[in-house]
């Protein structure tokens, strides 16, 4: 049997009115694609990949509004709270040079220049003016690297190593 890969897109953290609606916190670049009416996205439920089809869908302050098919009422959808929302692979489009999904990010090792290792990606902030990766430093604060030019010099997602940059101030809890 084939193994399918799928990638979180955002969580369902809430119910809306009383007519099915759910408020999903997206994690994704591409909320404008994945939540579309008539893209299918799939529910975690249990240990199992629930397949959904997206019937209506609004962003209302800052989260996703989102209506699956057949789903009219918020008793069909009280339990989904909770629950993540995932892309199947096969959804996601390819990308251009120099653009990277989340998941080919995190784990990734972080060297400086001289090819010293500082730390790997644990987790990505998305702040609106760039994202900011969040570091697992082997002692010490985990270091935050703003994902500009200035700081991250190349990104090599086949071997899972990122160079960066260490500029003045970078990390100012080393000694």
């Amino acid at each position: 049997m084939e193994t399918k890969n799928y990638f979180k897109i955002g969580t369902i953290v809430n119910t809306h009115g009383i007519r099915g609606e759910l408020k999903i916190k997206a994690i994704t670049d591409f909320a404008d694609d994945r939540f579309q009416k008539g893209q299918a996205i799939y529910r975690l439920d249990k240990g199992q990949y629930v397949k959904e089809t997206i019937a209506k869908a609004r962003v209302h302050k800052g989260m996703w509004l989102v209506t699956f098919d057949g789903v009219d009422n918020i008793n069909q959808v009280e339990i989904f709270k909770g629950q993540d929302v995932f892309v199947d692979e096969e959804d996601r489009d390819d990308l251009d040079d120099g653009e990277y999904y989340y998941n080919e990010i995190i784990g990734c090792t972080v060297v400086d220049l001289d090819g010293q290792t500082l730390g790997e990606i644990k987790e990505i902030m998305t702040t609106g003016a760039n994202d900011v990766w969040i570091m697992k430093r082997p002692k010490g604060k985990d270091g935050l690297i703003p994902v500009i030019d200035d700081v991250v010099k190349e990104v090599n997602v086949a071997d899972k190593v990122i160079t960066i940059d260490v500029l003045e101030g970078l990390f100012d809890d080393e000694d």
